[in-house]
């Protein structure tokens, strides 16, 4: 199951797990939008793994299977 991290790694925007603006790789590594097609052009900067859009988790789903509250910022050069 997804941990659905609930921020970006680069820029440490809030990705809740019902946002369509996250990207992640196949480790769940995430990041927003912005940084997945700007700054790291599709690659995951932790693995070198493409980065693909996150599923969203809402409703009951989200309830039985709560969202990650562990952040990680980890901050990209460039």
């Amino acid at each position: 199951m997804l941990q659905m991290r609930p921020g970006c790694e680069c820029c440490d925007t809030d990705l809740p797990a019902v946002s369509t603006g996250a990207w992640i790789c196949s480790f769940e590594c995430t990041f927003c939008t912005a940084c997945a097609q700007g700054r790291l052009g599709g690659r995951c900067p932790n693995c070198s793994g493409a980065l693909c859009p996150r599923p969203t988790r809402e409703g009951a789903a989200l309830k039985r299977s709560p969202a990650s509250p562990v952040r990680v910022f980890k901050p990209v050069d460039g």
